[in-house]
């Protein structure tokens, strides 16, 4: 069976500066803990704004779960990425602690979007849960050494009876959390990445 490539492209989509900065990120994800199929190439014919886009999904192999995006957008000669927005693939500058933005070769721009993307890989995010009755209603993504949150979710029909209520009255929109009604999570999963110990060490 063939292997398959991170950040795969077919040839005719991609200019040779494209090529140039795609072949470098390939080549760094071969050390990275994903799986190629995560890791992908939008050509800029196929882009809102006629840029390159790359993108890598992050998620949580214990539960098959999305958890942020990130990404970067390349033009030829400059780069700008960090967390993407999981549908229209826009840079959202609010939600990331990952910015990049950089001028240079395709090479030099294809190893500063790896930097930046090695940088996320290695931060600790958690998972929260919150059960009853042996089930999860609610869980929320976030990193562990900042608490910023990167995904979460609510649902109502296992949640209790009194906090469903609670939060309906309150007018708390399907799939989003407040973790002041919620009170401390049942369980607290390292999810990828460094753990917290050992990430601060490591930057210490």
């Amino acid at each position: 069976m063939d292997e398959i490539p991170w950040f795969e492209y077919d040839e005719d989509d991609l200019d040779v500066a494209q090529r140039a900065f795609v072949d470098v990120l390939a080549d760094r994800a071969g050390t990275w803990l994903v799986h190629p199929l995560d890791t992908v190439v939008l050509p800029s014919t196929s882009t809102s704004d006629g840029r390159l886009i790359v993108y890598l999904d992050i998620g949580d192999p214990q539960r098959n779960q999305g958890v942020l995006t990130v990404g970067a957008h390349f033009d030829g000669c400059f780069v700008r990425g960090g967390q993407l927005h999981n549908q229209d693939f826009a840079v959202q500058q609010a939600a990331s602690e990952f910015i990049l933005g950089a001028a240079g070769s395709p090479a030099e721009l294809g190893n500063r979007a790896a930097d930046g993307f090695e940088a996320v890989l290695a931060r600790p995010p958690v998972r929260w849960e919150w059960h009853h009755e042996g089930r999860m209603y609610a869980v929320r993504y976030q990193y562990a050494d900042t608490g910023r949150g990167l995904s979460e979710g609510f649902e109502d029909s296992p949640a209790p009876d009194a906090l469903r209520k609670r939060l309906a009255a309150d007018g708390m929109s399907r799939g989003r959390i407040n973790r002041a009604d919620l009170g401390q999570p049942d369980v607290i999963a390292h999810v990828r990445g460094v753990r917290l110990d050992q990430w601060v060490r490591g930057t210490s």
